[in-house]
């Protein structure tokens, strides 16, 4: 390839799972991984790694002179229920650390840019079954908030200055490889470790709560994607879809492999964020724009699951 690819963030959940990916279809000494703090193994010893204060442009700048990189995916971000714990810092991070990319792609030294957006840019006023891609968005969480904000900025940073960024609202992610992150959806992997473990699991969200999910593999494949799709004609922070499913019903499925397995609910400070977030998504244009298709469904999701932990733990 005529350029390497940046990971900002290379050490987080979604982060992680990219770089090796994307060192599988590059090559990996064209993949960086960048992070303010050691990766997995895998990660570290398989190609380059940079140490990276992704709210200094200055450091970001002699990160992308140094390896010749022209394509950056921005992983960085505090989620949802530590974004809650301190507002002011999350904002920063997650704002600063976009203005510096798109600022740096303005000035023609990054040529393309992923910024992942959220479920959480809606809110309690959007409509909560097959979520349009166009529709009320008014988070109420500081998550959901500089979500919204970031979306605006990657569009006028697109329309203005001709910036190409991509962008996916992810859905809850789930993943035996690497732990979760702070978010509302992080029962959904908390769940599997309890099960193996000690074969019960305490919910903090109410067991009907329904929230869109979608399995690892599929998140990654839907980034890289977008990526390699042709241009776009505009920017759009695509809906991202795959399955939707309750506490109760998780616990049902994992119970299919477990048959001892029982699950309690003790809601917390979280439920109130899940209950204003969607409960399926509309992503048809996703579809439509750039053939999106999930592989993977609930059941298959639940073996994968079980049977990646059970080596882990």
């Amino acid at each position: 390839m005529d350029s390497k690819i940046l990971i900002i963030g290379s050490s987080g959940q979604i982060g992680t799972e990219l770089v090796l990916r994307l060192r599988e279809i590059y090559g990996n000494e064209n993949v960086v991984a960048s992070d303010i703090r050691k990766g997995n193994y895998e990660v570290m010893e398989s190609g380059p790694f940079e140490f990276l204060d992704v709210t200094s442009k200055i450091d970001i700048k002699e990160v992308l002179e140094k390896h010749q990189i022209k394509e950056v995916y921005l992983m960085v971000a505090i989620l949802s229920v530590i974004a809650e714990q301190n507002p002011q810092k999350a904002w920063d991070l997650n704002m600063n650390s976009l203005f510096n990319i798109l600022d740096l792609a303005k000035d023609g030294i990054i040529e393309k840019i992923f910024w992942p957006s959220s479920i959480a840019v809606f809110g309690p006023d959007t409509p909560k079954i097959n979520t349009p891609q166009d529709t009320i968005i008014k988070p109420s969480t500081v998550y959901g908030i500089s979500k919204l904000a970031g979306e605006n900025w990657c569009a006028y940073y697109s329309q203005k200055y001709g910036v190409d960024v991509r962008s996916i609202r992810y859905p809850g992610l789930i993943s035996y490889k690497t732990t979760p992150g702070g978010g509302t959806t992080d029962y959904a992997v908390e769940i599997f470790y309890e099960a193996i473990k000690r074969k019960s699991y305490t919910c903090f969200l109410e067991e009907n709560t329904v929230l869109p999910m979608m399995y690892m593999d599929d998140a990654i494949n839907a980034t890289i994607q977008v990526m390699q799709a042709e241009r776009m004609s505009s920017y759009i922070s695509y809906n991202l879809g795959a399955f939707s499913f309750s506490p109760k019903e998780l616990a049902e499925a994992i119970q299919k492999q477990i048959p001892e397995f029982e699950i309690n609910y003790k809601p917390d400070s979280r439920q109130e964020i899940a209950k204003t977030w969607p409960q399926s998504i509309d992503d048809s244009q996703a579809k439509n724009d750039w053939d999106w298709e999930a592989k993977t469904d609930l059941d298959q999701m639940v073996i994968t699951m079980l049977q990646g932990l059970h080596y882990r733990i």
